[in-house]
């Protein structure tokens, strides 16, 4: 193929032709996915509003009971509760427990209750300091809850307001342990949550205080609601861009067990939250994804998916998929193997998925079917035997931008086996002819045509091909009637080193000074 890059860790020219390996690709959807996603706030920090659904205290929620005060009035009433906290922290009678209870509800209640909860109001008055006394350990378990539900909804505010609980962190990761009830330990691992959330410099902070190895012993248990909680703190604090987070956690005792048990049995809730941690495992650690895919994970995944119709299930089932299907040829060659069900079975759920209203639905089935499709000839027969292609076919002519691309890469992969010998690809002409008469080559040229340059160099590389491979030299006119000549000759004198001098190559070797003169 014309201006053919060195091999990387994709499988399969077109991918390679790209210049970004599988690992580095699957490390910025790691990175990018909280931007591609509505939800990508509440997936990172979360305002607990009811509470702990693993608790047997008889905890006061107001659940339904939401306060419609004037900020004036609220910021008033923030600054007297912490003022009464404080009072009952200096109270040493009989009732002095009780007191500091009722302080720490009142103060959680305005945290928790209010449509814009004050937390600013709260730190100038000084609740930090207060709070973190209320952790000292010997304290009541409802002591405990209260004053980490009140830390945790604080932690749900601005970066500055997060950054505040730096003095309480300790406390909170000491309040993991298994000495502590599970209602408390799961607040504690609520609030840690909405720290890691944050960003790196905090997730950073949490893992050398010692965060992760309670917060993965957590996950271990059957115990919905506290796995749940763990699982979304642990997919916040392994987010990277450092590896070292998803390395030590794939190496804690039981946890891989025990993400395959909740995968496989669990409601929709706890297995999406579980699916996240395998997202980030598998988006940033080579040694995790070895781990993982030595297991019967895919075809957890896979049933998963096939039987999932929940978008926010969906989303990570196929993101844990994309990211395992990029790592190695050992998951398509011999988990993925042609003519078995679980391969049928992973081609039906992701047409069901292009198929779908939602873009980032479409858009991740495309990524994790281009992975498949650079395996072998038997992977890619099975892809063209099945409504995926004409499905493929419709979301190059109309689909958005980046879901065309990643379509692109889907269609390429189809029309080129795996290297040789000599690391030269060959074509599977009887796959690029159909794809050509199906239409394919307009929204080629389209890609060459963006500003986009790695879509630009797909779209060379697919001409290419249809030049070199298309019988009775018909790609020639098919290029020309497709408008390809005018598009390939915008990168003529273009900065790009590599792009003007494949376009250059394709412009002078095809249709020379000679072409058209025996017509």
């Amino acid at each position: 193929m014309a201006g053919e890059s060195s091999p990387s860790h994709r499988r399969d020219p077109i991918k390679n032709t790209v210049g970004n390996a599988a690992v580095q690709r699957r490390r910025q959807h790691a990175v990018s996915v909280v931007k591609e996603r509505r939800e990508a706030m509440f997936r990172s920090k979360r305002l607990c509003r009811d509470g702990v659904s693993n608790t047997d205290m008889d905890v006061v929620t107001d659940a339904d009971m939401m306060i419609e005060e004037e900020p004036s009035i609220l910021e008033a009433q923030t600054s007297s509760a912490v003022e009464e906290l404080k009072l009952a922290l200096s109270f040493k009678e009989k009732g002095a427990v009780q007191k500091k209870v009722n302080a720490l509800r009142e103060l959680r209640r305005l945290l928790s209750r209010s449509e814009y909860p004050p937390v600013e109001i709260a730190l100038k008055s000084g609740a930090i300091p207060l709070l973190a006394q209320c952790l000292s350990f010997g304290s009541e378990d409802e002591q405990l809850l209260e004053a980490a539900w009140c830390l945790t909804n604080i932690a749900a505010g601005k970066p500055e307001e997060t950054k505040a609980l730096l003095p309480t962190l300790p406390l909170l990761i000491a309040h993991l342990g298994e000495k502590s009830s599970p209602c408390v330990a799961e607040q504690c691992a609520w609030a840690l949550g909405n720290v890691a959330g944050e960003g790196e410099e905090l997730r950073d902070l949490l893992l050398s205080q010692g965060a992760l190895p309670p917060l993965a012993r957590m996950m271990l248990p059957d115990k919905g609601s506290t796995v749940r909680t763990a699982a979304w703190t642990l997919s916040n604090l392994i987010k990277g861009p450092d590896p070292e987070a998803a390395n030590e956690l794939i190496k804690v005792d039981g946890v891989v067990d025990a993400i395959l048990r909740h995968l496989k049995k669990s409601d929709v809730d706890l297995a999406t939250e579980v699916a996240w941690v395998v997202v980030y495992l598998s988006a940033l650690s080579d040694v995790a994804t070895s781990v993982l895919m030595k297991t019967g994970l895919v075809q957890i995944l896979v049933d998963r998916l096939a039987a999932s119709t929940s978008l926010q299930s969906l989303i990570p089932l196929l993101r844990s998929l994309g990211n395992l299907m990029a790592s190695d040829a050992y998951t398509t060659n011999v988990v993925l193997v042609p003519g078995h069900e679980i391969t049928d079975s992973i081609i039906t759920s992701l047409s069901k998925c292009l198929k779908s209203e939602h873009r980032f639905l479409k858009k991740e089935a495309a990524w994790v079917l281009s992975n498949i499709a650079a395996g072998s000839v038997g992977h890619k027969q099975v892809i063209c035997k099945s409504e995926a292609v004409l499905l493929l076919l419709q979301l190059l002519d109309s689909a958005p931008f980046d879901i065309k691309k990643e379509v692109a890469y889907v269609l390429g992969n189809l029309c080129v086996a795996p290297p040789d010998g000599s690391g030269r690809p060959s074509l599977l002409l009887d796959h690029l002819v159909s794809f050509v008469k199906g239409g394919c080559l307009s929204g080629f040229v389209d890609l060459v045509r963006s500003a986009d340059l790695e879509a630009a160099r797909l779209g060379l590389h697919f001409i290419e091909l249809v030049l070199r491979g298309m019988p009775n030299g018909e790609g020639q006119k098919l290029v020309e009637g497709a408008d390809g000549i005018e598009a390939m000759e915008r990168f003529q004198f273009h900065e790009n080193d590599e792009l003007r001098m494949m376009s250059n190559l394709l412009v002078d070797s095809y249709f020379g000074e000679t072409y058209g003169l025996d017509e």
